[in-house]
Formats: structure tokens, C-alpha cells, sequence
């Protein structure tokens, strides 16, 4: 068995037990310190009808689909994909296990179609895709072949995450080979790959991707316990592996601290430019029947606003913690995945419209709020 079967399975088996084991409302968070550098939050991001800055776009995993919601009404203003897990469709108006979305310029959503592995709780679908669709649903690009795996021209395997680039290339994440690929958005070529490679540079299930603004790409390299900044010349400039275990995502933040998704320890934690631990936040739970190491959340993000949005994944919810660590709002019913109203069912991501904080700015559009 591959190390990416290993790697990933394991964590989705535990993904599985938590379904089964009877589950509570109640939680209980430990608070190190407060986000360093942080405005005081005021207000919860705004919201509207489609593409409003202050929505949230969230890749809802198991329920195989994208859904942009109102954060002042809880009303899913946008969706796409079937809802329904048990479907395996890859193909067009359908996405299967989505682990990241992004909204682009004009209304665009930028999708990583990562299908679901063996281990969850719906059976094995390969989707292998990374699309960009419209309002309407309509696929305008795409790369990788549905339900084809391979590393060859147009395939993937597994991508889990995507970003677009300055130049308008799209950077992904091509978990199950252990790279990580920019492809030309015109010629479909890969212009640059970061992996699979031998020795210390050798990727194990990455699981995320920014371009920073020198140039340099931060990768989060989940199986192997770490954060890495590596050159277009492939080399290591920058690696944090101090205590992490299965990095989800990080985030190189304006003040040039790092937001790393410690999922292994059940955390989320920043890390200064000196590598010391500046802020932590944990999402495991007190209940006898949950452990820390049950809770693995996928994705954060710190707001310009100093607030930061928690993918929570096995409790089935996004949650926005204020600068005092305080939940201050939250989409989805804590621990009880659904499909229906209000309901979620493993997110995997999730991003507040307008507000690319930490995150690489895609062409056309504009950060909001505080730079």
C-alpha cells in the first residue's frame, strides 16, 4: 500500500469512528493566548446574495458539494454538486468529495474534486479533478480526468487543493503524487512541479499551498509532520516541524507569523517569523467518549479583521473564533453530520468571500478590509 493510502485512510478512519460513537452537543476549548498583532473583531463578516464579500464558500466533503453561505441569515445563497454523498458522479454540474474551494474573479469557484477515499462513510469515488465552474454550474475549465487516476499529461491523483495564481496559472496540490504542480490556465501545460523527489525534499501527502509574495511556495507536508517554504529552484528556504503532527494547512499571515492546521494534535497554531509559539487554539472535546486525537480540523484562516475561521472537520461545523478565542459564530450542528438545513457533513474548507488575508490574492480581485 502507498504511503498516500496509509496517510490518508488512517485519518479517515478515525473519521469513521467518530460517526459511530455517540456524540454531544457541549464542547470545551483550550485557549493559550490570543492571535498576536490582531485588531479586535467587531462584527461578524457581512453577507448577501451571490458573490457578496462576507460570504462563506465551504467545500462540504461528504456531501459532495460547494455551498456559499450568508453568515447574517445561515441561508445557502449558492451550491454546487448533488448534496448527496452516497452518489459517485464525477462529471459535469457534480463534484466528488471536494477538500478545497476558492472564489476567483467574476463569480468563478476554483474546485478541487478529491473523491472520496475508502475508510469514510460512503463508498470509494475517484473524481481526480480540478474544475472552475460558473454560477450557473458550468464547468469553464478543467484538469485531470474524472474517476482517472494517473500523473501523466491532464491526470491527477487526488488533488486536495488549488489556488490561482498572479498570472492566472492554477497551483494544485496533487496529493497521491506527493507534488505540487503549476498548470499553464492557457496551454494546460505544467510549467514548474515541486515533486515527487528523494531525500529531505521529498513530499508525503501535501495537503496545502500559498504562493508568497517573495515567490516562494509554502507547502503544508502533512505526512511528514511539517511546513516548508520551498524556491522555483526547488530548494528549502524555510521548514517548521516542531510538535506538529499531520499538517493540514498553513498560512504565511501580513506580519509574517504562520497559521498551521496541527490536525494530528486536534489545533490550530501560530508561529512567528522566530518560530515560537505565539497562539494556539484546540478543537478536541472534554466528553468521556471524544479524545483530542479524535478532533481533526482541516483548515484556518485568519481574517483582516483579526477573527479566524476554523474548518472544523469531524465536529461537522466552521466556526469563527474572535481575537479572544471566543466562538462567535458557527454553520453546521456540532458533531451530527446532515445534508440538511444548517447541516454538514465533514467540511474540508472553508474562505470568507473578498477576504484573502494569508491567502494567495487571485488575479482581478481585491482584498477587503484591513491590508
Amino acid at each position: 500500500m502507498s504511503r498516500f493510502a496509509l496517510g490518508r485512510t488512517s485519518v479517515l478512519n478515525v473519521c469513521f469512528l467518530v460517526y459511530v460513537v455517540a456524540m454531544s452537543a457541549g464542547a470545551a476549548y483550550v485557549v493559550v493566548a490570543s492571535p498576536s498583532n490582531s485588531p479586535s473583531s467587531t462584527t461578524l463578516p457581512q453577507g448577501g446574495s451571490f458573490n457578496t464579500p462576507g460570504n462563506l464558500l465551504i467545500a462540504d466533503q461528504f456531501n459532495n458539494r460547494v455551498i456559499e453561505v450568508n453568515p447574517q441569515t445561515n441561508q445557502v445563497v449558492w451550491s454546487f454538486g448533488s448534496g448527496n454523498g452516497s452518489l459517485c458522479n464525477p462529471g459535469p454540474g457534480s463534484v466528488i468529495g471536494p477538500n478545497d474551494a476558492e472564489r476567483l474573479a467574476g463569480g468563478l469557484t476554483l474546485i478541487a474534486g478529491s473523491g472520496i477515499p475508502p475508510g469514510s462513510p460512503f463508498p470509494a469515488c475517484v473524481d481526480n479533478r480540478v474544475i472552475i465552474v460558473n454560477q450557473q454550474g458550468n464547468i469553464v475549465w478543467q484538469y485531470g480526468q474524472a474517476g482517472v487516476n494517473g500523473s501523466g499529461p491532464d491526470q491527477l491523483n487526488v488533488p486536495v487543493a488549488a489556488i490561482q495564481l498572479p498570472n492566472k496559472d492554477i497551483m494544485i496540490v496533487d496529493q497521491g503524487n506527493n507534488r505540487v504542480i503549476e498548470v499553464n490556465y492557457t496551454t494546460m501545460q505544467i510549467d514548474w512541479s515541486y515533486g515527487p523527489t528523494s531525500g529531505p525534499g521529498m513530499l508525503s501527502n501535501p495537503n496545502a499551498v500559498q504562493l508568497l509574495p517573495n515567490g516562494e511556495v509554502l507547502i503544508a507536508d502533512q505526512g511528514n509532520n511539517r511546513v516548508i517554504s520551498v524556491n522555483r529552484s526547488g530548494d528549502i528556504v524555510w521548514q517548521y516541524d516542531t510538535g506538529l503532527n499531520t499538517t493540514a494547512f498553513a498560512s504565511r499571515l501580513p506580519n509574517n507569523d504562520t497559521l498551521i492546521v496541527d490536525s494530528g494534535n486536534s489545533r490550530i497554531v501560530e508561529i512567528s517569523s522566530q518560530d515560537a509559539v505565539v497562539w494556539q487554539y484546540f478543537t478536541g472535546k472534554s466528553q468521556p467518549s471524544w479524545s483530542a486525537s479524535a478532533s481533526y480540523p482541516s483548515n484556518a484562516v485568519r481574517l483582516a479583521n483579526g477573527d479566524t475561521v476554523i474548518t472544523d472537520t469531524t465536529n461537522d461545523r466552521i466556526i469563527i473564533l474572535d481575537n479572544e478565542s471566543d466562538i462567535v459564530y458557527q454553520y453546521g450542528k456540532t458533531g451530527t453530520p446532515g445534508m440538511g438545513t444548517g447541516e454538514l457533513n465533514q467540511p474540508y474548507s472553508c474562505y470568507v468571500i473578498g477576504d484573502y488575508t494569508g491567502l494567495t490574492l487571485p488575479p482581478g480581485q481585491s482584498q477587503i478590509g484591513p491590508s
